[in-house]
């Protein structure tokens, strides 16, 4: 038991120093492509620059889905969007699904999207995403970010992470750590 105790003091210490490890190295690296490159245009664009804080259009990507179709953030521009980073060995993400495919089934009709970017880069085996998705009964769209390349643009730091979209493709919130349905429902409520 204490063996038990000293294995997981050192494990959390470990996810710490490379947590601040990863964060020093995504500070060094470009975060985004210059406004004048991807800013939206035409009318009717959002005025925000991109990025990945609250405030700013999210930055567009393409993964491939799990049927290997390309999916692009940007398909989804005019609905509201849960863009959220997870892994199947991630117990918090193991948690959040089940509320995450409840909201989905309740609002999707309402323009509301969940967009899920498995980040199969940290996954042990590739048979393991489709399992985790079957097992849970998830209905709502997952694509691979198989190189960690879009969760490394978004610094992601930590399992999981949402990051609620407005219907122009503007960040209004960012949550680190499993929310529920009750948080996604009252966060929904004040995005437009």
């Amino acid at each position: 038991m204490k063996l038990r105790n000293v294995f997981i003091a050192v494990l959390l210490l470990g996810l710490v120093a490379w947590g601040v490890y990863d964060t020093a190295q995504k500070k060094k690296a470009p975060l985004s492509q210059p406004p004048q490159a991807a800013a939206p245009q035409g009318e009717g664009a959002s005025e925000a620059a991109p990025g990945v804080a609250v405030g700013n259009t999210a930055v567009d990507f393409m993964l491939t889905s799990l049927d290997g179709k390309p999916v692009k953030l940007s398909d989804y521009r005019g609905k509201r969007v849960m863009l959220n980073f997870w892994a199947t060995w991630c117990p918090p993400c193991q948690a959040e699904m089940p509320h995450m495919e409840k909201f989905y089934k309740k609002y999707a009709d309402e323009g509301v999207v969940m967009l899920a970017v498995n980040l199969t880069h940290t996954e042990k085996a590739a048979g393991d995403v489709p399992k985790f998705v079957e097992e849970y009964g998830l209905s709502f769209p997952i694509v691979l970010d198989e190189k960690g390349e879009v969760s490394s643009r978004y610094q992601v730091v930590a399992y999981p992470t949402s990051f609620i979209l407005d219907s122009q493709g503007v960040i209004q919130r960012k949550f680190q750590g499993a929310i529920n349905y009750d948080t996604m429902k009252e966060t929904f409520a004040k995005v437009k």
